[in-house]
C-alpha cells in the first residue's frame, strides 16, 4: 500500500511521523508527502528530517524533490491535510488517480465525503472512497454524548454545549485575537457549526439528538474546552463512576483545572507532543442532578490529536485492511492516556 500525505503542516507532519512509526502494523509500503508551498532555506531542515525518516518528499515544481508526476500513478490512498477548501478542490484530481482506493480530508473540507469519527460510524465507511474527518470539537461533543449515555444516544433528551476556543495554533500567529469573540449562530435550532456537524455525523447512523452549541474564541494558543449540559430521558444507571469514564478507550479524564498544565503534560508525555483523546473530562467537577436527569461539567479538547487518530482509522476502514483491529489497538494503547 502506497500512501500520500498532501500538505506538510501542523496535521500533516504529525500524521507522517505516526505513519512511519506504525507502517508495519498499518500495512504501508511507501510514504509520499506532497509539499505545495515554497520550501525556503529556513524551513528546509524540517523537510529533510522527514526525508531522513523514510518519507519521499514530492513537489510539482521544486527540482530538489521527487517530481509528483512520476509517482502519482503509484498512490493507493491520499491523506489530504490541506485547509480552506483546498481539499475539496483536490478531490477532482484524486478521483483521477488510476490506483486510488480511498482518500480522506480534514474537518474544514465539508462535503469531501462521508463525515467520520472513530467509534461513531466505523461500519458506515468501510470501502468508501471519500471520507471527511470531522473537526476536533465535533469529536469531543459526539464522544461526550456517547460517554454519558453509555453508548446509547437514544437515551439523550437534549444537550447544550458552549465551546471555549483557542484562537490559533501555538506554532502560528495569523489569527490570534486580543479579546473574547462570540461566534455567530448558523442555525436557529442547532446554533454554531459544531452542533450542525455533530448532527450530520449522527445522521450517517440514523441517530437524532436534540443538540445546540455556541462558541466563544479566546486569546489562547493552547487548548479548546467545552462546557456541557446533557439531559437524559431516564435516570437508570446514573451513577458516574471512574469505571464509566474509563469505558471508552478514546476518552481521558483529569482532576486538573488548568489547560496550561494539561497541555504541558501532552507536550512531555504525548507522542510527538500531542494528546490523542477525543476529550479530556474534568472528572472531579461534574454536576449530576438525578432529579432533573442532567449531567453538567467541563472537558478539554486536544485539538488535532483526536482527528489524526480518526484519520488513520478511516484509512484502515476504507481500504478494508486485514490488520485493522490489531493496528488500531496498538496505536490507541501507545498514544491515548486514560488519565492526565
Amino acid at each position: 500500500m502506497n500512501v500520500l500525505v498532501n500538505g506538510i503542516g501542523n496535521i500533516g507532519t504529525t500524521l507522517l511521523n505516526l505513519l512511519v512509526d506504525y507502517r508495519t502494523e498499518l500495512g504501508i509500503d511507501r510514504i509520499y508527502a506532497l509539499k505545495n508551498q515554497t520550501v525556503n532555506e529556513w524551513n528546509l531542515s524540517e523537510i529533510q528530517m522527514l526525508s531522513r525518516r523514510g518519507v519521499k518528499i514530492c513537489s510539482r515544481s521544486d527540482s530538489r524533490f521527487t517530481s509528483f508526476d512520476t509517482v502519482k500513478d503509484e498512490i493507493n490512498y491520499v491523506f489530504d491535510c490541506t485547509a480552506n477548501t483546498f481539499g475539496l478542490k483536490n478531490k477532482v484530481w484524486y478521483d483521477q488517480l488510476p490506483n486510488l482506493k480511498g482518500a480522506s480530508a480534514q474537518g474544514s473540507e465539508k462535503g469531501f465525503g462521508v463525515p467520520f469519527m472513530s467509534g461513531v460510524n466505523d461500519d458506515v465507511i468501510k470501502g468508501e472512497k471519500f471520507v471527511q474527518i470531522v473537526s476536533c470539537n465535533t469529536h469531543s461533543l459526539a464522544v461526550l454524548l456517547s460517554l454519558f449515555s453509555k453508548g446509547n444516544m437514544e437515551r439523550i433528551a437534549s444537550a447544550d454545549f458552549v465551546i471555549v476556543r483557542r484562537s490559533e495554533d501555538i506554532g502560528n500567529h495569523q489569527r490570534l485575537v486580543s479579546a473574547n469573540v462570540v461566534s455567530r449562530h448558523m442555525s436557529d435550532s442547532l446554533g454554531t457549526h459544531h452542533a450542525v456537524d455533530v448532527n450530520d455525523l449522527l445522521d450517517t447512523v440514523s441517530v437524532k439528538v436534540d443538540i445546540q452549541s455556541s462558541d466563544i474564541t479566546t486569546p489562547s494558543q493552547l487548548m479548546h474546552a467545552v462546557r456541557f449540559n446533557i439531559r437524559l430521558k431516564d435516570s437508570a444507571d446514573f451513577e458516574l463512576t471512574e469505571g464509566v469514564l474509563k469505558a471508552n478507550p478514546l476518552v481521558s479524564f483529569t482532576s486538573k483545572y488548568d489547560s496550561n498544565v494539561i497541555f504541558e503534560l501532552g507536550r512531555r508525555y504525548g507522542k510527538y507532543g500531542r494528546i490523542y483523546s477525543h476529550a479530556i473530562v474534568n472528572s472531579n467537577n461534574l454536576l449530576v442532578d438525578k432529579k432533573n436527569k442532567t449531567i453538567k461539567g467541563w472537558a478539554f479538547i486536544p485539538q488535532e490529536g483526536n482527528t489524526i487518530l480518526s484519520t488513520i482509522n478511516a484509512f484502515l476502514l476504507q481500504t478494508e485492511n486485514k490488520g485493522y483491529v490489531m493496528g488500531m489497538q496498538k496505536l490507541i494503547s501507545e498514544t491515548v492516556q486514560s488519565e492526565l
